[in-house]
């Protein structure tokens, strides 16, 4: 079983920045994509960003398009959520997922995933 482990969010106000990070917890086992979801209470786990372990393949929802960077780093063996011009509706719990299908949006294409990191975002 692969853990996923989530780190850096926090609270802040609308237009700062905070930087996600999430690595797993066994590198042989992990899926070769990797992805952030996120979801607001009361709501859906819906699609944040995307891309694959050699920094391929990045795909973005159009909420976060221009605001949101999603990096591998093959060296570490993490992926990073870089997100600037935060707004009050960005907040919710950010999840990382590993799995296999380049450029998935779904959440179950995603096998693996971590408790998640509570972004909150005042106006």
């Amino acid at each position: 079983q692969v853990q996923m482990v989530e780190s850096g969010g926090g609270l802040v106000q609308a237009g700062d920045s905070l930087s996600l990070s999430c690595v797993a917890s066994d590198r042989t086992l992990s899926g070769y994509t990797y992805g952030w979801f996120r979801q607001a209470p009361g709501k859906e786990r819906e699609f944040v960003a995307t891309v694959t372990e050699r920094g391929r393949g990045t795909y973005y929802a159009d909420s976060v398009k221009g605001r949101f960077t999603i990096s591998y780093d093959n060296a570490q063996s993490t992926v990073y959520l870089q997100m600037n011009d935060l707004r009050p509706e960005d907040t919710a719990v950010y999840y990382c997922g590993t799995g296999y299908k380049v450029g998935s949006t779904y959440a179950d294409d995603y096998r693996y995933w971590g408790q998640g990191t509570q972004v909150t975002v005042s106006s």
